[in-house]
């Protein structure tokens, strides 16, 4: 079994941050058109805005688990500093979508680029090459098909 890449009919949940907007907006932006050239209608992609990347995964569960969503695709940009912040934000951001993922049974797809400077995060964001968004959107609709073809 696989899933396949085809959005049509599916209910989709898009979360990013508003820290560091002008790089994860650009994430957003790949996700959204992914999700939509892949099929998933305009009005069943919702999208809802947090402060930071530790406040993603709270709002991924409750919308994992709201019945509502196929799949629930999670974005932001972190870019480490001098300070140890960066590792306990990056670190606990991904056991977070985890846990949502695995206690919900939704698809919980991780977004979230962690970069050493800011031009790598640049690059990680479709402003040079490649969308991680994107790359979390596909991943997003591959899973919410597999799911539903497993026992």
């Amino acid at each position: 079994m696989q899933g396949h890449m085809v959005g049509t009919g599916l209910k989709v949940a898009v979360v990013s941050t508003r820290w560091n907007d002008f790089m994860g907006g650009k994430l957003t932006e790949g996700a959204q058109d992914t999700l939509i050239r892949h099929g998933v209608a305009e009005k069943d992609i919702d999208h809802v805005i947090v402060p930071g990347c530790f406040e993603i995964p709270l709002v991924a569960k409750r919308l994992a688990e709201s019945g509502k969503y196929q799949a629930v695709v999670c974005l932001g940009v972190l870019i480490r500093g001098s300070t140890i912040h960066f590792d306990l934000i990056a670190a606990e951001a991904a056991k977070g979508l985890t846990s949502a993922s695995l206690s919900s049974g939704v698809p919980v797809t991780f977004g979230i680029i962690t970069t050493e400077t800011i031009e790598q995060a640049i690059e990680r964001c479709g402003c040079k090459a490649g969308n991680k968004g994107a790359e979390a959107a596909s991943a997003a609709i591959e899973m919410a098909n597999l799911m539903k073809e497993l026992p």
